[in-house]
């Protein structure tokens, strides 16, 4: 009989054609998030919480070998956590009760002595002393598919993604393994900017986390989890990934509204020895970067001569824009919902008075109908509906437009082009040029983790950009082929070991 000593994620279908990763991820997944919205009990539906459980010790082999041993006799995928057990009983208190949403049970036999006193505020099981019938305790079901053949599914790609998720019980579970693997990557998020849902809560935006582990599985052999927080107080958030970071190799951030994304982002990047991304920022930005050069180097233009327009100052806005200046752009402009982004504009906050400071050069004010005009390039990161036919013809011959507005771009790539764009891309998986985030995070978390890189900095971002940019010949650049497909397995692998290479412990 084999010894296990560790566990990876698996997806529970494997994710190998766009039809397939439109069900797992964008756009199906939205409404696996929606019917957990209006049902906060279909989380036991739609994802693997059903057979997932939190165990929790205050030594990480312990908690690990407790995860081996309740897969290995009871098929529950167990998660192992680790915690000081110098810890504030109220803090660690609060901290399960945040994290409860993501697992049907906790176990705390490891730690009951400690936990033992504690009135645990949760609806579901918290192990805290010896049991009969551990399987019957936790009430963990196992709805683990094999060979599930997706061309049976009925409907639209919100309906087959319902089925899908129902059916299989989520995206993602545990498998055992004979050798150790790093500790798994934890993906937060606090429900408060889903897709383009807005704040629809964390157990809600579950769905889209495990899509996210089945990619980190799928395409860079990365364990991840789920790991978000019924609390939407940055702080909170902050003190509870700050309290379980010893369990995890890296911290990614994922569906956190700005600004709060901004000052959880900065603190842990400073109080944590592990690397920490935000994906709707920096993954965005990586794949905008890199799908730009490929359009710009197609028309002829430079990144430094060309207008662009950004629709949406949050968080991948913000961050596409910074990540775009480093590049070498001069000229761009943000719009949110009261118009342009200037300096001393009186709805700015601290960031975007910043952002202002570096945009947005020539002073010009009004709505997005009035800065778009003459622009090479419209990059919209906001809301579906937001682009009209007349605002792309105002823009310079030829323009570029990429609406990435999920799962409704701000103006169909049809009405784009009938309206005179040159290239368009969108979010999604069912369009030409999808600017998906799978083609970055993926290697780029593998590269951090295998470097044993502790920092994200610009200057990775910008070599990640350039390699994806890269993995399209330029005999192949099309405007319907600006980007790789991000099922490409050859881009992660190659990601990851140019950033191991260039920016991990040992490099020059």
């Amino acid at each position: 009989m084999p010894q296990y000593k560790g566990f990876k994620t698996v997806p529970k279908i494997h994710i190998d054609d766009k039809e397939t990763l439109s069900l797992v991820y964008t756009p199906g997944v939205g409404a696996c998030c929606k019917k957990i919205q209006e049902n906060p009990e279909a989380v036991m539906v739609y994802t693997n919480k059903i057979n997932s459980v939190a165990v929790i010790a205050f030594d990480y082999e312990q908690a690990l070998n407790r995860a081996v041993f309740l897969k290995s006799v009871l098929l529950i995928d167990a998660y192992p956590l680790v915690v000081s057990p110098d810890t504030d009983k109220n803090d660690f208190k609060f901290a399960v009760e945040n994290i409860e949403i993501n697992f049907c049970a906790i176990d705390l036999s490891l730690i009951r002595e400690y936990a033992s006193d504690i009135d645990f505020e949760v609806d579901i099981p918290v192990l805290k002393e010896l049991v009969s019938d551990l399987k019957d305790f936790f009430g963990a079901i196992s709805r683990n598919v094999f060979m599930l053949d997706i061309s049976k599914l009925k409907g639209d790609v919100s309906q087959r993604s319902l089925e899908l998720h129902e059916l299989a019980g989520g995206v993602i579970e545990t498998a055992l393994c004979e050798k150790k693997r790093n500790k798994p990557v934890a993906i937060v998020s606090d429900g408060t900017a889903v897709l383009g849902f807005g704040n629809i809560g964390a157990a809600a935006s579950i769905p889209v986390m495990e899509g996210k582990a089945a990619l980190y599985a799928e395409l860079a052999d990365v364990d991840a989890m789920s790991f978000c927080t019924k609390t939407q107080n940055a702080k909170e958030v902050i003190k509870i990934v700050e309290m379980f970071a010893g369990s995890f190799s890296g911290i990614h951030l994922e569906d956190i509204a700005a600004p709060e994304c901004f000052e959880i982002e900065d603190t842990l990047s400073q109080t944590l020895n592990i690397p920490v991304f935000h994906d709707d920022q920096h993954g965005t930005a990586i794949i905008v970067l890199a799908g730009l050069l490929n359009a710009l180097h197609l028309e002829g233009k430079r990144l430094e001569d060309v207008k662009i327009v950004i629709a949406g100052a949050g968080a991948a806005g913000t961050a596409v824009a910074k990540l775009l200046l480093f590049a070498g752009a001069k000229n761009i402009i943000m719009d949110d919902v009261h118009g342009a982004v200037f300096k001393g504009r009186e709805w700015n906050d601290r960031y975007l008075e910043n952002l202002a400071c570096v945009t947005n050069l020539h002073n010009e004010h009004g709505e997005l109908s009035d800065v778009i005009k003459h622009a090479d390039v419209f990059i919209g990161l906001s809301k579906g509906g937001l682009l009209t036919e007349d605002m792309v013809r105002s823009m310079e011959y030829k323009p570029i437009v990429f609406a990435l507005a999920n799962p409704v771009p701000e103006i169909m790539p049809d009405e784009a082009k009938h309206a005179g764009a040159y290239i368009t891309s969108t979010g999604r998986s069912d369009f030409d040029n999808q600017i998906n985030n799978a083609l970055a995070f993926p290697g780029f978390f593998k590269g951090l983790i295998d470097g044993k890189v502790t920092k994200v900095t610009d200057e990775a971002k910008l070599e990640c950009a350039l390699m994806i940019a890269s993995m399209v010949p330029t005999d192949e650049l099309t405007p319907e082929n600006i980007i790789p497909d991000p099922l490409d397995r050859r881009i992660p692998l190659r990601i990851a070991e140019v950033i191991a290479e260039k920016f991990g412990k040992g490099s020059v």
